[in-house]
C-alpha cells in the first residue's frame, strides 16, 4: 500500500467511528470483512494513534477554527482535520507539509470546496504557527 492508500484508509475508519460510535477493533473486523477499506499495521497505528489524541487535537482544531465550533464541523471535516493534525504531531516519517498537502487531497475528493477551504484554513493557521514556534525556539 502505498501511504497514501494508508491514509485514506484511515480517514475512512475515522469517519465511520465518528458516524457509528462503534468501539474501533468492530469497525477493523468488519473492514477486514467486507474486503472494502484495507486495514494493515499501518492504518491501525494512524487510527489508533489519532482516536488516543482525539480530545487534545479537537482542543487544537477550535483554536484554529474561528467560524465553528467542533460540534459544527462536519464529521468529514473533522476525521481530515484529525488525521492531518496527528500526522504533523505525531507521526515523525510524516513532515507537516505532506500531512497538509494529503488532508487537501482527502478534502477535494470528499468534501465540498467550501469544506476543502475551511480545512485549508485550519491547518495553514496551525502550521504557520507551528513553523513559528520553531523559529523562536531555534
Amino acid at each position: 500500500m502505498t501511504r497514501r492508500e494508508i491514509r485514506d484508509s484511515a480517514f475512512k475508519l475515522l469517519f465511520e467511528q465518528l458516524l457509528r460510535d462503534d468501539d474501533i477493533q468492530e469497525l477493523y473486523d468488519i473492514a477486514e470483512e467486507i474486503d472494502e477499506i484495507c486495514v494493515n499495521d499501518e492504518v491501525k497505528k494512524l487510527v489508533d494513534g489519532t482516536l488516543a489524541h482525539k480530545d487534545e487535537l479537537d482542543q487544537i482544531i477550535s483554536g484554529y477554527s474561528k467560524s465553528r465550533s467542533i460540534a459544527r464541523i462536519s464529521k468529514l471535516n473533522l476525521a481530515i482535520l484529525r488525521l492531518a493534525m496527528f500526522e504533523s504531531l505525531y507521526d515523525d516519517n510524516t513532515p507537516m507539509n505532506a500531512a497538509i498537502s494529503e488532508a487537501i487531497k482527502l478534502a477535494g475528493t470528499y468534501t465540498y470546496q467550501e469544506d476543502t477551504s475551511f480545512i485549508n484554513g485550519v491547518l495553514g493557521a496551525f502550521s504557520r504557527d507551528r513553523v513559528k514556534e520553531a523559529t523562536e525556539n531555534a
